[in-house]
């Protein structure tokens, strides 16, 4: 069995509540987010995708680390960070946000739940976003607290999913609608739920709130799961890019906007309220944007794995843009891929040239996500 002592990691990165756990069940390579370590390899990535759209898997999000908000001007104060509009936002329910600068461009693409009516998670994808929030408070003149609590989420995820919570925490958990949470205990151990995940397929998320219980919390949720052949996992790059879901510092980064991502459903620069880069995103609105985000269909052979560089794509030999995320799908039995591209080539069918490492190659826009378009899956 492998042991924790044989990976030599360091001090200065940290480790989740769960690692001992991911590591006595097969985690074989990690990768490093939000400055933890984040296991990356239980095996075949093929097989993995699998085990999530077949039956579910148990995935160690911690470093989905949380910025939490509490005090007086919670709610005000939040709304400063985001572009969209949380005035309907009521406690015990999630949205999907943007975090923006003054420019417009993305800082973060987190989730937000709102745990009681001035108590707030922001919960991060891959940047410094407590650092931000909580240089942002000292000049609001608001009565706010910002810090990290001591919270870690585990993302239970697949199809079979809701059958292994039904076992955990009694029938009433079907209840839970999508993007919605409840403050759970599972033998003593405190847990926010919710019904959200980074795989569009059925999931939720479960947030331990006593990191000293991790190794506990982890074991209980497979034993449940044993019936239901849970397999330990990792967040799948294949279904993430079928979904079209966002992976930051990759797909987008703080010179992207919104706008060029097509995520205008998330911004309200008409609002009474204000948000940090409210002027330069109504500036963009008016003024339109010279890219955007394309899904494409590679003609090549499989690839043996997710792009570790970002492809150049050119039309009739000028450069026109870069394949973001790209992977080969088992499912779709297609290369499929993320990519920003020169608005003129955004037009579905247009054929695009992608330099790969192995030469160049066709590539043509379609629509995105690739599967499931009506996130049928997700929201029953």
């Amino acid at each position: 069995m492998t042991q924790a002592d044989d990976f030599g990691f360091g001090t200065q990165i940290r480790k989740s509540p769960y690692f001992d756990a991911t590591v006595r069940w097969g985690a074989k390579g990690f990768s490093v987010y939000n400055h933890m370590y984040i296991p990356r390899d239980f095996g075949d990535p093929e097989q993995n995708f699998w085990n999530l759209v077949n039956d579910a898997i148990l995935c160690d999000v911690a470093v989905e680390r949380q910025v939490e908000i509490t005090g007086p001007d919670a709610a005000k104060f939040t709304q400063l960070l985001t572009p969209r509009d949380l005035s309907k936002l009521v406690v015990g329910q999630c949205k999907y946000i943007l975090i923006t600068n003054a420019d417009g461009g993305l800082l973060n693409d987190p989730i937000l739940l709102r745990l009681a009516e001035n108590h707030f998670w922001i919960s991060l994808a891959d940047s410094d976003i407590l650092l931000w929030a909580q240089g942002v408070a000292v000049h609001s003149g608001m009565d706010v607290t910002i810090r990290e609590p001591d919270v870690s989420p585990l993302q239970l995820q697949g199809p079979k999913s809701g059958e292994v919570m039904k076992v955990l925490f009694g029938e009433s958990i079907s209840d839970l609608r999508y993007y919605w949470l409840r403050e759970v205990e599972l033998n003593g151990i405190p847990l926010i739920v919710s019904r959200t995940g980074w795989s569009s397929e059925l999931g939720y998320e479960l947030y331990l709130r006593d990191g000293s219980r991790g190794d506990e919390l982890w074991e209980a949720i497979m034993a449940a799961g044993k019936p239901f052949n849970l397999k330990p996992g990792h967040t799948s790059s294949i279904r993430r890019i079928e979904g079209g879901m966002l992976s930051y510092h990759a797909d987008a980064d703080i010179n992207t906007n919104p706008y060029e991502l097509g995520l205008d459903r998330l911004i309200n620069v008409d609002m009474e309220a204000n948000f940090i880069g409210k002027a330069a995103l109504q500036a963009i609105r008016d003024k339109g944007v010279s890219r955007k985000q394309v899904g494409l269909h590679i003609e090549s052979d499989p690839l043996k794995g997710p792009n570790t560089t970002f492809w150049a794509i050119s039309k009739a030999g000028d450069k026109v843009g870069k394949v973001t995320s790209a992977v080969f799908s088992p499912r779709l039995e297609q290369n499929i891929a993320l990519a920003m591209v020169a608005t003129e080539c955004t037009e579905i069918g247009t054929v695009l040239d992608v330099e790969m490492p192995q030469g160049s190659v066709k590539a043509t826009v379609v629509e995105r996500p690739f599967f499931d378009p009506k996130k049928k899956i997700t929201s029953a």
